[in-house]
């Protein structure tokens, strides 16, 4: 999420135009590389198995690390992340990503 420079208002993206516009004061940014992060959610057929990817693979190598067990393979190490997924009165989601078969789960609070 950016802010504008100019009012601190957030930037909402013009996908048409491939910019940044602030609704206040009308300050546009290109959207370069440095983009915010974008997350695709896939749910499978059994509405069960969540995956996420990120549309810039390269990102996911600066999350951190922790020490979790992947259901898939075993391995103990994940990648992980919180988001905001359900109401701001709620706990925020966590998501683990495998180290070594890229399996990705969720937990809860």
């Amino acid at each position: 999420m950016e802010f504008c420079p100019n009012c601190n208002c957030i930037l909402l993206e013009d996908r048409k135009r491939k910019v940044l516009v602030c609704r206040k004061c009308k300050f546009e940014k290109s959207i370069g590389l440095e983009g915010s992060q974008r997350f695709v959610e896939i749910i499978d057929k059994k509405g069960e198995t969540v995956i996420i990817k990120e549309s810039d693979p390269s990102k996911e190598r600066r999350l951190p690390i922790t020490r979790a067990e992947c259901k898939k393979c075993g391995n103990m190490e994940a990648y992980y992340w919180m988001m905001q997924t359900r109401s701001a009165d709620e706990p925020s989601t966590r998501f683990y990503r495998c180290t070594k078969c890229n399996a990705t789960w969720r937990e809860y609070e």
